[in-house]
């Protein structure tokens, strides 16, 4: 079983949908601080079935869903695709 791509809509700082190609190999995620690269990794935990929200840095399961900002509203669900092979 390998995994193929992650899909996030809502979840954490993803607020648009966004799909990651997780290439055979090594796979990396470079980008500067607070673009949301340790919330890919929650959001993979997440998928595969992980319930505590202390293990994805949050106060409780309903930070998990995008809580809005200056320029967008909050979002009512969170949704998460992992897609294997």
């Amino acid at each position: 079983m390998q995994f193929q791509r992650l899909k996030l809509v809502g979840f954490k700082s993803f607020v648009d949908a966004a799909e990651v190609q997780i290439e055979s190999g090594l796979t990396g995620v470079v980008g500067p601080n607070g673009c949301g690269k340790s919330n890919l990794v929650e959001a993979l935990r997440w998928v595969m079935g992980e319930n505590s929200y202390k293990n994805m840095r949050a106060s409780g399961m309903d930070d998990v869903i995008f809580s809005g900002s200056g320029n967008r509203p909050a979002r009512n669900t969170a949704e998460v695709g992992l897609y294997l092979d």
